[in-house]
């Protein structure tokens, strides 16, 4: 068995195994042996289930499963599969196992795939590189001396060194395309409310974060999406199904207009790396027939980073008053890393009309883009405005680690402008990917571009809510014409 044929895409090994070309014991002892070889080097695998996943593996049965048989990774955060850890990268839950799967692993299943184990996360999923305190850090497999991204880090070290052709992930501000456009793979975030969710967290982030996966195939992405698209009587959030399939409807040359910048919506820096990553994009689409324009951004990107960051402290306490209280005790910064216990502490000051205002304030950017969109049926932009950090760059002062330590210390408005001060490097280099998230709206990244000095950055699609066949289709015309970068 060559380590390769983890490069094909998974619905091509899922055809091998339905035509007993291979089996998917004989794939899972494949997988296996890349991670066995690669994972010293990239800590991106945190936990595997190998003998469970061989057992499976000799009962499968076809069912006409898209994913018949191909081995599986879930993202270690969030996406539960009973038997597993769900720690959530704390210390509070490092003996946690989980004691059933979520809807979204069961639908994973459903569709074929056989979990072999989890990939690496920050702690709670609050940073754009993978720095666990619990597990370590990740490393990027295109240089081992950076990383690759987060909070899916792990998800897109995996897929991008070759061990699997996608794994699944998660994206609440970027966590799926900031890792993606950091380790040259496909990262797709779906429109708030397509993908299944339950039966825990039914509105994690308000809406703002959800499930997907890391992928080197546009074909597998929208496979994918048919498979774990729901319309749930539970969800909050609802969007129509795709009744055609996104499948089906990639043989669509796309028709499109697209509006492109490759300004920070925070007025941060943008390398010219990533500026040239759009203009080249730009040269291609019109190539191809497809029409551009650089337009100005037409929401207020400080603004809605200002209410990003508000939801996230609000969300932080009222996890943890859940959790204090199954705990019956309360909770310290020895509890937490010291950027958990800042957002925690400026929490618990975040107001009912603080926060309604907030949510307000996603819901105008929405109105905004839908009006964007009735002129420019994407917007282009950077996915990340540089390429990864390096893991021996600090990310946090000294100072500002004991300022977290002592939050409590300042003001509810101090706290706050803390918050935004200290997440103001890491926001730099990731200001173009929250703005979906808070819209509702799907995003897409794709491996375009690699720099003079080795790394890749890629390049993001957004369309209005409802529209990822669009997302696909611009994606498989930059595919079908070799544009994408990959490592291997």
């Amino acid at each position: 068995m060559t380590e390769n044929l983890l490069l094909q895409p998974a619905i091509k090994l899922a055809q091998m195994i339905r035509a007993t070309e291979i089996s998917s014991s004989e794939l899972i002892d494949t997988a296996f042996a890349m991670i066995e070889k690669q994972n010293p080097q990239l800590n991106a695998v945190i936990s595997e289930r190998q003998a469970a996943a061989k057992k499976e593996a000799t009962q499968l049965q076809d069912h006409g499963q898209p994913f018949l048989g191909v081995p599986l990774l879930l993202k270690g955060l969030g996406q539960d599969k009973a038997g597993l850890p769900s720690t959530n990268g704390n210390r509070l839950f490092g003996n946690n196992i989980a004691q059933s799967s979520s809807n979204f692993t069961k639908a994973l299943e459903a569709a074929g795939f056989i979990i072999i184990g989890q990939t690496n996360y920050p702690e709670f999923g609050f940073k754009n590189v993978t720095d666990s305190k619990m597990y370590g850090n990740a490393h990027n497999p295109w240089n081992l001396d950076y990383y690759p991204g987060g909070s899916s880090g792990g998800a897109g070290a995996v897929v991008a060194a070759g061990m699997l052709p996608l794994a699944a992930a998660s994206d609440g501000g970027g966590s799926i395309r900031i890792p993606a456009s950091w380790t040259g793979t496909i990262g797709l975030k779906p429109t708030r409310g397509r993908i299944v969710t339950g039966p825990v967290d039914w509105r994690s982030w308000q809406g703002a974060a959800g499930n997907f996966a890391i992928t080197r195939s546009v074909t597998d992405t929208a496979q994918l999406l048919d498979c774990l698209q729901a319309l749930q009587p539970a969800a909050v959030f609802q969007v129509p199904l795709n009744e055609k399939g996104f499948v089906n409807q990639l043989a669509t040359k796309p028709n499109l207009t697209v509006g492109y910048t490759t300004v920070s919506p925070v007025g941060t820096p943008v390398d010219q790396e990533a500026i040239e990553a759009v203009k080249e994009a730009v040269i291609f689409l019109e190539s191809q027939g497809i029409k551009t324009e650089e337009i100005a951004w037409p929401t207020d990107g400080k603004r809605l980073m200002d209410t990003y960051y508000l939801m996230n402290e609000g969300e932080t306490a009222a996890m943890f008053d859940q959790i204090e209280a199954g705990l019956g005790r309360s909770i310290t910064s020895n509890d937490m890393e010291p950027l958990t216990w800042a957002l925690y502490q400026t929490g618990t000051h975040v107001t009912a009309s603080q926060y309604s205002r907030a949510l307000s304030t996603w819901d105008f950017a929405g109105e905004q883009m839908a009006k964007f969109h009735q002129k420019y049926d994407l917007l282009l932009t950077p996915t990340t405005a540089m390429t990864a950090p390096k893991i021996d760059e600090p990310l946090n002062t000294p100072a500002e680690i004991d300022t977290m330590l002592h939050i409590t210390e300042l003001s509810p408005k101090e706290q706050q402008q803390f918050i935004w001060d200290q997440w103001l490097a890491a926001l730099t280099r990731s200001p173009f990917t929250q703005q979906a998230n808070l819209t509702g709206e799907p995003a897409i990244s794709l491996p375009t571009h690699v720099t003079k000095t080795g790394l890749p950055i890629g390049i993001q699609f957004v369309a209005g809510k409802g529209q990822e066949s669009q997302l696909l289709q611009i994606a498989k015309l930059f595919e079908d014409h070799h544009q994408f970068k990959f490592l291997h």
